[in-house]
């Protein structure tokens, strides 16, 4: 929904935003069928086959933490309200760190 309302926002031609809201609406669908087809080609605790799972995961992760950090985090603790008070950023980095913490607690479970 973020994704789908940032393309609506956006002041592009109509055209041009009926091309990314198709694009945007194919892509998960086609995903799983690229998936479904692929499942069946290859062998699940081959070598190859939990490397690319591996990379894939990785690669997934990484781009979760940059968003998150420097698109999400960087916009609200550059703000005026929170650049105003020291009480309230040490309250915030340590809110980030115990969400951190918490997810890896529950990573390690998974």
């Amino acid at each position: 929904m973020g994704l789908g309302g940032c393309i609506l926002q956006a002041e592009y031609k109509f055209m041009k935003k009926a091309i990314m809201a198709f694009f945007f609406s194919v892509t998960t669908p086609s995903g799983i069928a690229i998936g479904m087809a692929l499942s069946t080609t290859y062998r699940e605790n081959s070598p190859r086959a939990l490397i690319t799972v591996g990379l894939l995961n990785a690669s997934s992760a990484g781009l979760l933490v940059y968003m998150a950090l420097v698109d999400l985090l960087t916009a609200d603790f550059m703000g005026k309200k929170l650049q105003g008070s020291i009480k309230l950023q040490i309250k915030s980095y340590m809110a980030v760190l115990l969400g951190a913490g918490g997810m890896s607690l529950m990573a390690k479970w998974a």
